[in-house]
């Protein structure tokens, strides 16, 4: 949650910054807010035209949030599939794979037979 927050942060201050905007001065402080937001929760929702508003600076650091944004999401997946592997035994592991590897050939036995 900190992560998040302070990738906003500091997107929005480098959004906010003259550099990152075409034209003069930079961009307003809810522009960059929500642009950065939008980028790191990988939302893709915009105030303004990117490629029209934005320098390659700003784009290069909008792009950076989405990879932070959907990199988190990511690690936040795999660290539940671990905690939820260690808490199976490996007994429930063995069936599951079992039983997985049975529904799988009789999905493609019956896909097979349906086809011809």
């Amino acid at each position: 949650m900190l992560g998040f927050a302070a990738a906003i942060a500091v997107g929005t201050a480098l959004l906010m910054l003259p550099i990152a905007r075409v034209g003069p001065g930079g961009a307003s402080f809810v522009e960059a807010l929500f642009t950065a937001t939008s980028a790191v929760c990988v939302t893709g929702l915009i105030v303004v035209d990117t490629p029209v508003f934005w320098t390659g600076f700003g784009q290069v650091v909008i792009l950076v949030r989405i990879q932070l944004g959907g990199l988190g999401i990511m690690i936040f997946a795999a660290l539940i599939g671990v905690v939820l592997a260690r808490k199976m035994s490996v007994r429930s592991r063995l069936n599951t794979a079992a039983e997985a590897k049975t529904l799988g050939s009789r999905t493609y036995a019956g896909s097979s037979a349906a086809s011809s």
